[in-house]
């Protein structure tokens, strides 16, 4: 799969071949979709909590005598089903983790990839390097891309604090680096602009292992 590499000016640098077993693949929709299930869970904090019965401070003494008063019995003023009580069945901490095999986690982000250049959603840009601190210039290079204005997701070839602070006010815009970007955040945008050098970094992990 042939594709335009383009300057940060909007113009043709040149062209990439994309490798087929990534980028050809007949994308795997569900694995794809367990790995966003895995990391949208993975991404909850598990830390909701109420107060059962024996958590609620007081109520250690018998409320009234258990016969003679026509009421019903009660042990303790802090029973679930009394006002100032404890929570029945609430919630209580717990861990959402999930997992994946390793080949799965890799095939779910080729597949991702594949949707992605197979749906002509994919911008590889020549090189990301400012050499300043500046929004400006990182917005007018998405809007010669014609990216701007659109949900996208921005991949580094590295460590770029430039690149990262210029472009992390914009909106819909999301920078990271190549390496960290997982399969809902390569799905979970409209373009998906990588710089050429991040490939690499792509091809490498991505690779089939014997």
């Amino acid at each position: 799969m042939n594709i335009n590499i383009l300057s940060k000016d909007g113009n043709t640098a040149g062209t990439i071949d994309l490798p087929e077993d990534v980028f050809g693949i007949e994308p795997n929709v569900a694995v794809m979709h367990q790995a966003v299930k895995m990391h949208l869970a993975n991404r909850r904090q598990g830390t909701s909590k109420t107060k059962d019965r024996w958590e609620v401070r007081g109520g250690g003494r018998k409320p009234w005598k258990q016969k003679g008063r026509g009421t019903a019995r009660a042990g303790s003023i802090r029973s679930g089903v009394w006002v100032g009580g404890g929570n029945i069945h609430g919630p209580n901490p717990r861990d959402y983790t999930q997992a994946m095999p390793k080949k799965m986690r890799q095939l779910a982000r080729r597949s991702a990839l594949a949707l992605k250049a197979q749906s002509n959603e994919i911008v590889v840009v020549d090189n990301l390097t400012f050499d300043q601190v500046k929004t400006k210039p990182f917005a007018d290079m998405l809007k010669a891309m014609g990216v701007a204005g659109k949900r996208a997701v921005v991949l580094l070839q590295g460590s770029n604090e430039n690149a990262l602070r210029s472009g992390r006010n914009i909106a819909k815009c999301e920078i990271m680096e190549a390496r960290n970007a997982s399969t809902y955040d390569l799905l979970n945008n409209q373009v998906l602009v990588i710089e050429r050098g991040s490939l690499d970094i792509l091809m490498e992990q991505l690779k089939k292992e014997d």
